[in-house]
């Protein structure tokens, strides 16, 4: 079985940490207020599947330049 890290805030786990609240948060939204929130899930997931096969990752780009740093080696 395969354990990520968790003894830091490493990059990629702040992206997966963000991608989960914005996928509840825009579900719970879409139940409560409209229809139309599931637009966000769909950015969410459509900028995850553009990270798997690109590595280009908008929320990775905002978050170094707030200082958080990569777990892997280039």
């Amino acid at each position: 079985m395969y354990l990520a890290k968790t003894d830091n805030w490493y990059l990629e786990r702040v992206v997966w940490l963000i991608a989960g609240i914005f996928t509840i948060l825009s579900a719970a939204l879409a139940y409560f207020v409209s229809p139309y929130w599931l637009i966000l899930t769909a950015f969410v997931g459509i900028n995850l599947i553009i990270f798997a096969f690109t590595g280009f990752c908008i929320m990775a780009n905002l978050l170094v330049k707030l200082g958080f740093k990569s777990r892997i080696k280039d």
